[in-house]
């Protein structure tokens, strides 16, 4: 059965039966519907966080093939609830760019899902819309300040950068003219549209852990010099409050069910090649409150997600996991070791043994910042057991336990042994969270720690774009912020073609970004897409729904 006909086959639970299981009363759920609700923030209790065991859920870099992230994640956390441990399992929430494009949702897959799968996938609790509208809010105070005869600042048009986002993949909006018409439609200026998942303000919403916090995040957005190179923040336009108004609701986490009936909580869904790629603090920390385990995933490969994760999050949260699961699939493997997507249901040791390398590099990475780390395979039907064995032996090699999933097939079943293992180094870890780089380093210098430290490059090069963005970083006074490298998710290395573990590379850094409210600059690599368009057959020709409103096609 595919995914969608899977979970028509689950009787969902009221979600205040979910409510109940991680002891939160009826009254305190905000109801959208029988099986979503809306947790308020009060839930969330610092002292209550002591002790619990938060599990980063990463992976070797992403292929075709598909790795799982978000299956194993659900899927452990299922294990987890299983053999006796109380947890929530912590994502995400799906675009819907992706979900009508090529790649499908994000809830899990088999019998290792998060549901009402239908209502996460598409518009769930309006989060999505929330964050576009106070984005755009901002786009047309911007356009109006600078059409305004009694009250403009003198804003540069030249110098926004800010541009408007819709959650959908629509290619013609990337670049557009805006103000045509006259003088009375505004002032023509280039600009465009980016996905909502890309903006700002989705990075901003999943690192605020109040209102006041994001109000404030908010207001520190840098939107251009004036003619007169002052430089202009949103809160110059008083664009923060009404801002924050419209994330009233959406700042708050979503607690829906997995199909055995265990707690999942989620909230915001940043881009891990442009931002910080992982769900709100608000929602990890809520989720920490309530259960003993949390389990989470930080997006794409650990050279990305994962490493945003423990350098931004981890570090402005003062979070610190207990453990990291890298997942990793037989066939994802042999696509690094050299074979061609359409074959990877082959048996072929020579490939595998070869793209065993990214194995390895991300193995390394996961010890760097001293986090106990484990290896989850997740078992697919074409593995055959010599496959599995080889990678079994690596990983004893290298020194790190591994397990095989088999989540897709069996849900929490299937996770059980992998749930035994992961509980058990969790409760032994005495490590203490070592990040990579010290925020008050310089910006070149931490630049240079992860690119040579993570993803392996040689050195280091800038272009003059680039050059001048750091010394216009120095004068606004942000060298403090960490850096969340924008970076192709197919490879270690800034150039998507090089598979495996490239060597003797140079990341060329092209421009850096400034990301004032969310916290951090963006030091941009290679071509990075932030509105993605549709293929040649995009997903959406497959979505129906039926005279009873039941939806198919959906994957």
């Amino acid at each position: 059965m595919t995914d969608i006909e899977i979970a028509n086959t689950i009787k969902l639970k009221p979600i205040t039966e979910i409510a109940k299981k991680i002891g939160i009363a009826p009254d305190e759920l905000e109801l959208y519907g029988k099986y979503k609700a809306k947790l308020p923030l009060h839930l969330i209790q610092p002292e209550k966080i002591r002790g619990k065991h938060l599990i980063l859920v990463s992976a070797i870099s992403p292929t075709p093939a598909g790795e799982g992230k978000t299956t194993i994640s659900i899927g452990l956390s299922e294990g987890l609830n299983r053999i006796g441990k109380k947890t929530t399992v912590v994502l995400r929430e799906p675009s819907l760019g992706p979900v009508f494009g090529i790649k499908g949702g994000a809830t899990g897959g088999g019998y290792s899902q998060v549901l009402p799968m239908e209502d996460i996938n598409l518009h769930f609790t309006g989060d999505f819309n929330a964050i576009e509208k106070a984005h755009n809010l901002l786009a047309a105070l911007i356009d109006n300040n600078v059409q305004s005869k009694t009250s403009s600042l003198g804003l540069d048009p030249r110098t926004v950068t800010w541009k408007r986002v819709m959650d959908m993949n629509d290619r013609s909006l990337r670049h557009i003219i805006v103000g045509l018409g006259g003088t009375t439609s505004g002032v023509p200026r280039e600009t465009g549209f980016d996905i909502t998942a890309a903006s700002e303000i989705m990075a901003i919403l999943c690192l605020a852990e109040s209102f006041t916090d994001l109000k404030e995040r908010l207001g520190n957005i840098f939107i251009g010099y004036t003619y007169d190179k002052q430089p202009l923040y949103a809160r110059d336009l008083k664009a923060n409050g009404a801002m924050a108004a419209l994330l009233k609701e959406a700042i708050k986490p979503n607690l829906v069910q997995t199909i055995e009936g265990n707690p999942a909580i989620i909230h915001g869904g940043p881009f891990a090649n442009i931002a910080q790629g992982t769900n709100s603090v608000l929602a990890t920390k809520m989720g920490l409150s309530l259960s003993d385990f949390v389990v989470t995933e930080a997006g794409f490969g650990f050279d990305l997600g994962a490493e945003k994760f423990f350098d931004i999050k981890c570090v402005k949260a003062g979070l610190n996991p207990s453990a990291v699961v890298l997942v990793a699939t037989v066939r994802a493997l042999k696509y690094h070791g050299g074979v061609k997507q359409e074959n990877l249901k082959e048996k072929d040791t020579a490939a595998l043994r070869k793209g065993m390398e990214n194995l390895e590099k991300h193995i390394e990475n996961m010890k760097k910042f001293n986090i106990c780390p484990i290896v989850a395979l997740n078992k697919f039907v074409s593995d055959t057991e010599e496959e599995i064995q080889i990678i079994a032996e690596k990983c004893k090699e290298l020194g790190v336990p591994m397990e095989v999933a088999d989540v897709w097939a069996k849900g929490g079943e299937g996770a059980e042994t992998l749930a035994r293992l992961t509980a058990k180094i969790a409760e032994q870890c005495e490590c203490k969270l070592r990040p990579l780089y010290d925020w008050n380093w310089a910006i070149e210098q931490k630049i240079e720690t992860i690119a040579k430290e993570i993803y392996g490059a040689a050195a280091i090069d800038y272009t003059a774009q680039a050059k001048t963005d750091l010394k216009r970083i120095k004068n606004l006074g942000l060298e403090h912020l960490p850096v969340c490298m924008a970076k192709t998710q197919k490879s270690l290395s800034d150039n998507p073609k090089l598979l495996g573990r490239p060597k003797d590379f140079i990341v060329t850094v092209r421009q850096i970004e400034i990301a004032a409210g969310a916290g951090f600059v963006i030091p941009i690599t290679g071509e990075i897409m932030r509105m993605p368009g549709l293929p040649d057959k995009p997903a959406a020709e497959n979505i129906d729904i039926d005279e009873n409103g039941r939806i198919s096609g959906l994957f």
